[in-house]
């Protein structure tokens, strides 16, 4: 009896240093990106080429959206989640999520990290969603597992 004890804490042991082996790894290798690279969050940049380009997003990922708090000559910006592809088609705002505003993206950013793996529908709301429509301030990303990214 006590010899199968053994053997199942053994086992028991071994399956926790595959999991450590494998699971943490993958948080080490999340990668940052800041939206926009040099162009950063805003008006009449094509986010959608820049989700192709950058793609593809995992879990864990970071989305950094960096732009200037509203002055004189620069207008508000700000992140708004939206419920659906419908809404995020549409700019429909009413019933948005407001992740960053006009003040979070000033210094280093504000940092979204890809928790889910699910379509992420990311607008900016400002001037009644104007930017969102006519600027092109828009994109969705869809991280995959963690786990199927390539060494």
């Amino acid at each position: 009896m006590e010899g199968r004890s053994s053997a199942k804490l053994v086992a028991a042991a071994a399956a926790v240093a595959v999991a450590m082996l494998v699971l943490v790894p993958e948080a080490t290798r999340a990668e940052r990106f800041i939206v926009g690279d040099a162009a950063r969050w805003t008006w009449g940049y094509n986010y959608t080429d820049w989700v192709i380009k950058k793609g593809p997003f995992f879990q864990n990922d970071s989305l950094v959206f960096m732009y200037d708090p509203p002055n004189a000559t620069v207008h508000a910006h700000s992140v708004y989640m939206m419920r659906s592809a419908a809404d995020y088609q549409s700019c429909n705002l009413k019933a948005a999520r407001l992740v960053a505003n006009v003040m979070q993206g000033a210094g280093q950013g504000y940092e979204f990290v890809l928790k889910k793996r699910k379509p992420h529908y990311f607008v900016c709301g400002e001037r009644g969603g104007i930017h969102c429509t006519m600027g092109q301030m828009k994109f969705i990303v869809k991280p995959k597992s963690s786990a199927c990214r390539d060494d």
